[in-house]
C-alpha cells in the first residue's frame, strides 16, 4: 500500500498532487464530493463512481464527519478497492457542509477504504488528530495555491498511520465518574440522571480503582436468599431498598464497588479490546494510561466503528 517507516505509514504516501482539487470554485458540498470521487476514479480507479457517491452521501447525511474547525473527513468503504485511497480538496471561502454544522468547511480530506479493512478510516483520522485540533489548519491549507503545496503540507507534517488500530483510536472520553470518597447516594444520583449501567471510580490521581454497577447495587438491595425463595413477603414493599436509602449517604463506594471489569492499555491493538469483550462477557472496556483512566469503549460503539465506520 505504501512504504512503512518504523511500523507506520506516512499519511502523505496515500495520495499525490493528482488526487487534489485546489481552491475549488464549487459551492455545493454534494457536487464537490462527486467531483472528488470522479478525480480519484480517473487517477487510481475506484469502481462505480455513482455507487460510491450514493454510499458516501448516505453516510454524510446521517452523520456529517466534520472533525475539526473547517475540516471534514468524508469517508466510505468500497468493495472495488484493496487499499486506502485519499483525496483532498480546498475551498478558500468555505462550503456549508450540513445544517447542523455552522462553520463552513475549507479543507476536505476524503478517505476511501476497502470494505474488508475494518478500522482503516479510523487509523487515517487518528493520524490527523493534531492538525484537526488546530483552529488555523483549514484556513492555512485553503490559502495554498497549488496541489503540490497542499501535498507538501501533509508530507512535511510527518503524520503517520500506526500499523494497527489501537484502543485510543476508538475510545470515547469518560463523562460520568465517581471519586473514591463519594457515597452510594452520589452513585444512585448518577445512575438515575445519566441512565448508565456502571460508573468507574477513580482516586485523587485519576487512577481507576473500581467500578460501581447497577447490578452490584441490586445485589446489595436483595440478599442472596431472596433469589431462592418463593415467598416475597419480606420484600413485598421493598423493605431492603428502604434500608439502603436510610444508609445511602453513609455507605462508601469501597463497600459496594466491584473489581470485576475489563481494562486495556491505550496503546493496545483494537483486537485486544474485542478479546476482552468476549473473554469477560462485558459491554464496556476502560482504557488506561498506566493506571490512569483516559477513556472508555462500549461494545455497541466498538461494533459500529469496526464493522460500519
Amino acid at each position: 500500500m505504501a512504504a512503512k517507516d518504523n511500523n507506520s505509514i506516512r499519511f502523505s504516501s496515500l495520495f499525490t498532487p493528482k488526487h487534489i482539487i485546489c481552491q475549488t470554485d464549487i459551492t455545493d458540498r454534494n457536487e464537490l464530493l462527486r467531483q472528488m470521487l470522479r478525480k480519484l476514479a480517473l487517477v487510481v480507479g475506484i469502481g462505480d463512481v455513482e455507487e460510491a457517491y450514493q454510499a458516501l452521501l448516505e453516510r454524510e447525511n446521517e452523520i456529517p464527519t466534520v472533525v475539526g474547525p473547517g475540516i471534514a473527513m468524508p469517508h466510505v468503504r468500497l468493495t472495488a478497492i484493496d487499499h486506502i485511497i485519499v483525496g483532498v480538496a480546498t475551498s478558500s471561502p468555505g462550503i456549508k457542509y450540513a445544517d447542523r454544522v455552522a462553520e463552513p468547511v475549507k479543507l476536505f480530506i476524503m478517505t476511501l477504504a476497502p470494505k474488508i479493512m475494518p478500522g482503516a478510516y479510523l487509523q487515517a483520522m487518528s493520524s490527523l488528530a493534531k492538525i484537526c485540533q488546530d483552529p488555523q489548519t483549514a484556513n492555512n491549507v485553503a490559502l495554498l495555491d497549488t496541489p503540490e503545496k497542499i501535498w507538501e503540507f501533509f508530507d512535511q507534517g510527518g503524520m503517520t498511520l500506526t500499523e494497527h488500530l489501537r484502543a485510543c483510536d476508538i475510545m470515547s472520553p469518560v463523562t460520568v465518574k465517581l471519586q473514591e470518597y463519594d457515597t452510594l447516594e452520589r452513585a444512585i444520583d448518577l445512575f438515575v440522571r445519566h441512565q448508565v449501567r456502571d460508573v468507574p471510580v477513580i482516586d485523587k490521581d485519576g487512577d481507576l480503582i473500581g467500578v460501581v454497577t447497577t447490578h452490584e447495587l441490586l445485589k446489595v438491595c436483595l440478599p442472596d436468599y431472596i433469589l431462592w425463595v418463593e415467598d416475597l413477603t419480606p420484600i413485598i414493599n421493598f423493605e431492603p431498598f428502604a434500608e439502603i436509602l436510610r444508609k445511602e449517604s453513609k455507605t462508601w463506594l469501597t463497600e459496594i464497588m466491584t473489581m470485576d471489569y475489563a481494562t486495556v492499555s491505550e496503546s493496545s491493538p483494537a483486537a485486544q479490546v474485542a478479546k476482552e469483550f468476549a473473554k469477560q462477557k462485558v459491554d464496556h472496556a476502560y482504557v488506561l494510561r498506566d493506571k490512569k483512566l483516559v477513556g472508555v469503549i462500549s461494545l455497541a460503539m466498538f461494533l459500529n466503528k469496526i464493522l460500519r465506520e
